[in-house]
């Protein structure tokens, strides 16, 4: 089943992917070369095997586009 996760952090060697806001521990090894904490992949998951992972880079680009317009928000004082 392909899913949407984000790279919440990396421990070592593994990676903590968010899938349906559950952390998921992956080998880092088995993301993509060059992926990034903030990055959102689309994985296919076999329970609780990561069987393929593929950046997203449209919905990465509107999460941090989404993120900054909180923080313009935040920083104008709700203006």
């Amino acid at each position: 089943m392909i899913k949407k996760a984000v790279v919440d952090r990396f421990e070592g060697k593994m990676a903590v992917l968010l899938v349906d806001d559950k952390p998921r521990n992956v080998l880092r090894s088995a993301l993509p070369v060059g992926v990034k904490e903030g990055d959102w992949l689309e994985v296919e998951l076999e329970g609780e095997r990561l069987v393929s992972a593929k950046v997203d880079a449209g919905e990465t680009a509107r999460m941090k586009a989404r993120i900054a317009e909180k923080l313009a928000r935040l920083r104008g004082g709700g203006k």
